[in-house]
């Protein structure tokens, strides 16, 4: 067979080309070459931006004294992951545990983040005493393309974290969960500023509401979230921040609530009576919480649970939940989310706590409360008012006399299953009498110091101020409190 030509094409297709077509061909080709570079590296930025979100789901085991992990599934959520790339490496030195994404060659730290959990909530408790339990959770971070090693520690008493599990993960692995189910409902838009990126990335979840009350549910939604914007440190911030919100429709409008036989399936197992404590709101089905949440961009977390009664709770870097129709949710859903989103510690020590005491008093690691074992270094020193005394006199006595009359009160409408209202009251008078005792001691009120009572203890921990949104049903954070809210907002955005 005859090469170089064909009978069909004339010779003179084969004849040397003219120096310049030659030259504007190979300056063409270059130009090609460049832009096909240019478009490849900047598909690259884009999708280095925007990698898929890696979730890593585990069982904690254990009880007061001891626990374990092992390994369930590695799930590729369906949608990108939603945090700032700028800023992989957590600087706040806030939660229980802390986990470690690392290059498994040299153990470099490639993405970390802390966090608390359900199990070490579960730890303090009388029961963990008694029994072992197995809790289930998950970490999520962006995926790094390759084989990496995850590591959980866990904070010790000196304030440094102990090494306690390590996984081997691989990203390509074949058993890596792709494949998803629908989204179980609507996502909603209930206020979004900007890329997910470049943004505090929030999801609401509707906890009890039937088909027929979604749009209740998206009042709810939205009404809570105009809440938490007219509350500073979030109103100024507002722009930094994205919410959606999805609800599955319930069988049966409510929440669960064991101690007065309500009983409702949760998707997301929300429930009352958390640990036996009739108030506190949790979610203990974390593969079905994940199932939902996965259709969302986010990286903190809303429960509302379509209940009037009083209740609520916050699990830093988990989640917050709040009772949408109680009289108190607007101050609910934002001290809930206090502890959430910034770990803040609750400040008030007078109603029943779930937790057994301690006779030791360690410093907190929580920005808001302190054990105060050396005051010329005060936990919060450059927000403390000038000259102002350690600790700072308030007036407890008369707060204590009048909350062991109001705690026993409370009790009792609570045996006697008093409807929510009277509860409400109570709740409302209450703060009122704190508010007007306090207004009486303005030489202290309004100063940033060291208030004795704090931590659920009467003495031995402080607060930053006499009143808070983390001590008392109070309008405002403190200056502390506002201070290391800012801190989270900061790392999740430019």
């Amino acid at each position: 067979m005859q090469t170089g030509w064909h009978p069909r094409f004339p010779r003179t297709i084969a004849r040397p080309m003219k120096p310049s077509i030659r030259q504007k061909l190979e300056h063409i080709s270059e130009r090609y070459q460049e832009i096909t570079v240019l478009l490849a590296a900047a598909w690259t930025l884009v999708t280095a931006a925007e990698p898929a979100t890696l979730r890593v789901d585990y069982y904690h085991t254990g009880n007061a004294d001891s626990e374990t992990f092992s390994l369930h599934r590695i799930v590729r959520e369906p949608l990108p992951w939603p945090g700032n790339p700028a800023k992989p490496i957590d600087t706040l030195d806030l939660g229980h545990f802390l986990f470690q994404v690392e290059d498994p060659d040299s153990g470099e730290v490639i993405y970390s983040r802390g966090f608390s959990s359900i199990f070490q909530e579960w730890q303090h408790t009388g029961e963990a005493r008694e029994m072992n339990r197995t809790f289930h959770e998950s970490v999520r971070f962006p995926d790094p393309g390759r084989p990496v090693t995850l590591r959980v520690l866990k904070r010790n008493a000196d304030q440094g974290f102990d090494s306690l599990w390590t996984a081997a993960i691989d990203p390509a692995d074949m058993l890596v969960v792709q494949a998803h189910a629908p989204a179980p409902a609507q996502v909603l838009d209930i206020h979004v500023s900007g890329a997910p990126a470049a943004k505090v990335v929030i999801a609401i979840l509707g906890d009890g509401y039937t088909a027929d009350e979604a749009d209740k549910f998206a009042a709810d939604a939205r009404r809570l979230t105009d809440y938490l914007f007219s509350v500073e440190p979030f109103k100024r911030r507002a722009g930094d921040f994205n919410v959606r919100a999805i609800a599955p429709p319930a069988a049966q409008a409510g929440t669960n609530r064991p101690s007065n036989s309500t009983f409702r399936h949760s998707p997301s197992g929300t429930t009352y009576d958390a640990f036996r404590s009739e108030r506190y709101v949790l979610a203990f089905d974390n593969p079905g919480l994940r199932r939902i949440l996965q259709h969302l961009p986010y990286e903190f977390v809303f429960i509302l649970a379509n209940s009037e009664t009083y209740g609520g709770g916050g699990i830093y870097k988990l989640y917050s939940t709040v009772a949408a129709d109680s009289g108190w949710a607007n101050y609910l859903f934002v001290h809930e989310f206090g502890h959430h989103f910034a770990a803040l510690a609750d400040e008030y020590y007078t109603s029943d706590a779930v937790y057994e005491a301690s006779g030791e008093r360690p410093e907190p690691w929580e920005k808001n409360v302190t054990a105060l074992h050396d005051p010329a270094a005060l936990k919060w020193q450059e927000l403390a008012s000038p000259g102002v005394a350690l600790p700072t006199p308030w007036p407890k006595g008369e707060f204590e006399a009048f909350q062991r009359e109001n705690q026993a009160r409370r009790r009792e409408l609570r045996a006697e299953n008093r409807p929510e209202a009277e509860m409400n009251q109570l709740f409302a008078d209450e703060q009122s009498f704190i508010e007007q005792l306090f207004a009486e001691h303005s030489e202290t009120n309004a100063v940033v110091g060291a208030f004795e009572g704090a931590n659920y203890a009467a003495t031995g921990y402080y607060r930053p101020a006499m009143n808070c949104m983390m001590f008392t049903r109070h309008d405002a954070f403190c200056r502390v409190c506002q201070a290391a809210i800012e801190e989270v907002i900061d790392l999740y955005t430019p």
